[in-house]
């Protein structure tokens, strides 16, 4: 499975839901955080691949 930003972005919706739906105030902290974490990594896997984009133009 590629790890892409689209896959990246739907756990963090995922993580969010768990997060609202969450009961104990320690489940939904686990939740946010994974949320957070799930975001940085989509916002480096979308950096990458612009990256190589422009290494591909430059060439």
């Amino acid at each position: 499975m590629a790890l892409t930003y689209e896959f990246f972005l739907a756990r963090a919706q995922d993580s969010a839901n768990e997060a609202d739906l969450a009961v104990l105030e320690n489940v939904r902290e686990r939740a946010l955080r994974s949320e957070a974490a799930w975001r940085d990594m989509a916002d480096k896997a979308l950096k990458a691949a612009n990256g190589r984009e422009a290494a591909l133009r430059d060439k």
